[in-house]
């Protein structure tokens, strides 16, 4: 049995009506909502009209008038009560007619969907979805976007005065400026995004310019980041997340780089007056501020440099005066009280770095160069070298003058050697400090020997095998002096008649590893020429190979005297 044929006027007039109820259901009209039958009904005529024989096949009329349907729609209805209202009234109704929109879209849709499955898959033509919304786009939203963008702006800029808006009609409407990209941002991009921005740079540009001129550099600091807070905060609630980026760096722009200068250098609480009254949490806010606009922080690093090298040369010139005047406490006390400060100035600042500044590279290089600066300058004709090398000998020869605990040793000496990175000459220093550590270790003037290997092993890893191999060599020698002494004591013991009856303590040296010294012929008496070649004897039976050349200045003899009243030592 042949199915009856359906004349388009006949069939449309059917699918009229079932829009004309969908209609009135949008525009909030008493009217019952559809049915399963009613929409298979619907579904079905056009199903009908699509699959008939030419010539009455109606695919393409259907789809046209598909489109009709939203033209007349949004014409007749939804521009009117658009045009009627303005502001946040034409917005709220913005959202509302774009939600009935896509409402409609979707029973359209439903209702013509057999043109989707066939006819616009053959045809190659634009989808029942996207032509719904081409129409909003073209007839409504290329009218409203301008009106709604600016009523939007206006919205932004009365909640940066503190006053409350509707958030979430904010959302709504810029998630219209989105959805109708279609999946691109273009729209979103250009016709809100791009005036957004530059209403924020002027904004902000107004806002600057008069905190600048009234605020101190932490008041002025504190709007700054509460500004970026809640300008993130705004990106999390309304504007689309893509949109982040490029409004924190608008305000970053107005608010940090612009002025970052004359933010920097205000007189009594820029950079200098915080570093100097120590204001840790204002530079911690400096630092997050700065730290994630390109090179914001160069001129934060500056200024701490410059601060360092003013606080660092002051002490040299402290140092200076106290050395001219100097009429107590003996020599070179003040140069070892000027290396104290220097490592307590040290400490300071590496606090900074490490905890205001996060440990970055950018101010451990101010540091560095800052140090570098007063840590070569001359005191009283010593150089930074000398000084060093002789506050560490202080600290590591008996009856020095820093009485410190095995503890507090370990770590000056660390901070000491910390120091030396900043030192120019460290072979000067290599120099001055194994002459030192020489008479340290040939007069028994050393406190604690683990501390000679302590600070030998923290400069080998700051400076490397070569700049220790010798001071190690030293220490190495005295090591097996001891041992040496005990040979030869054992060897004098063994060979009884060759005891010179005198008791003698020899200590061979590399000659590379030690400082030079001058050797001389000296008019020795002959028990004391007794005892060389007594020693001699022994040492040519331990070794063939090296020659033996007594230093004289070196050595120390105790005589006793027996006397009738007492005994006396010369």
């Amino acid at each position: 049995m042949e199915r009856k044929i359906i004349d388009f006027d006949q069939g449309w007039d059917y699918m009229q009506k079932g829009i004309t109820k969908l209609k009135k259901i949008l525009e909030g009209a008493p009217e019952t909502p559809f049915s399963s039958e009613e929409y298979m009904m619907l579904y079905t005529t056009i199903y009908n009209m699509c699959t008939q024989k030419p010539p009455n096949d109606f695919s393409q009329q259907l789809y046209d008038k598909y489109k009709d349907a939203f033209d007349e729609y949004i014409k007749i209805t939804v521009l009117p009560s658009l045009r009627e209202k303005h502001d946040e009234f034409m917005l709220r109704e913005l959202v509302q007619r774009w939600l009935n929109h896509k409402v409609m879209v979707r029973w359209l849709s439903r209702f013509f969907h057999y043109l989707d499955r066939y006819f616009i898959s053959r045809r190659s033509l634009p989808g029942l979805g996207a032509v719904g919304l081409t129409c909003f786009r073209e007839s409504v939203y290329m009218e409203v976007r301008v009106n709604a963008r600016k009523a939007v702006i206006a919205l932004i800029d009365k909640e940066r005065e503190g006053e409350q808006i509707d958030r979430s009609l904010l959302k709504n409407v810029l998630d219209i400026f989105v959805e109708i990209g279609m999946g691109e941002m273009g729209q979103y991009e250009q016709d809100f995004e791009v005036h957004m921005l530059e209403d924020t740079a002027d904004y902000y540009k107004s806002k600057a310019a008069n905190w600048i001129e009234i605020d101190s550099c932490p008041d002025y600091m504190l709007k700054a980041e509460d500004c970026l807070r809640r300008e993130r905060d705004r990106v999390s609630h309304y504007l689309h997340c893509s949109t982040e980026q490029k409004l924190v760096e608008k305000v970053q722009l107005e608010l940090l780089v612009t002025h970052a200068n004359q933010l920097l250098e205000k007189e009594n609480s820029g950079c200098h007056a915080l570093l100097r009254d120590d204001k840790v949490e204002d530079l911690s806010r400096m630092y997050r501020l700065y730290h994630k606009i390109p090179k914001g922080l160069d001129p934060v690093a500056n200024v701490f440099k410059q601060h360092i090298t003013v606080e660092g040369t002051s002490l040299v010139q402290q140092a200076e005066e106290a050395t001219s005047n100097q009429t107590t406490n003996g020599s070179g006390f003040q140069e070892q009280v000027l290396v104290r400060k220097f490592l307590e100035l040290h400490d300071k600042y590496m606090v900074y770095v490490n905890d205001c500044f996060m440990n970055h590279t950018l101010f451990h290089k101010a540091l560095k160069e800052a140090f570098e600066i007063f840590c070569n300058k001359t005191v009283a004709g010593s150089s930074s070298a000398e000084l060093l090398s002789t506050f560490c000998d202080n600290i590591l020869k008996k009856g020095g003058s820093e009485k410190l605990s095995d503890e507090a040793i370990e770590d000056t000496l660390e901070k000491v050697v910390k120091l030396l990175a900043y030192i120019s000459d460290k072979d000067l220093f290599a120099e001055f400090y194994r002459k030192k550590l020489a008479r340290r270790l040939l007069f028994d003037r050393s406190a604690n020997d683990d501390h000679e290997k302590c600070i030998l092993t923290k400069l080998k890893q700051q400076c490397g095998g070569q700049f220790t191999s010798k001071m190690e060599g030293m220490v190495v020698d005295l090591t097996l002096a001891r041992d040496n002494q005990l040979k030869f004591e054992e060897y004098l013991r063994d060979n009884s008649h060759v005891n010179p009856g005198i008791d003698l303590t020899v200590t061979v040296l590399t000659t590379g590893f030690w400082p030079s010294y001058k050797s001389f012929d000296l008019n020795l008496p002959s028990e004391m020429i007794r005892c060389l070649e007594v020693f001699k004897g022994f040492y040519e039976t331990r070794t063939k190979h090296r020659k033996l050349t007594w230093i004289y200045s070196l050595g120390t003899c105790h005589v006793t005297g027996c006397c009738p009243t007492a005994i006396q030592q010369c």
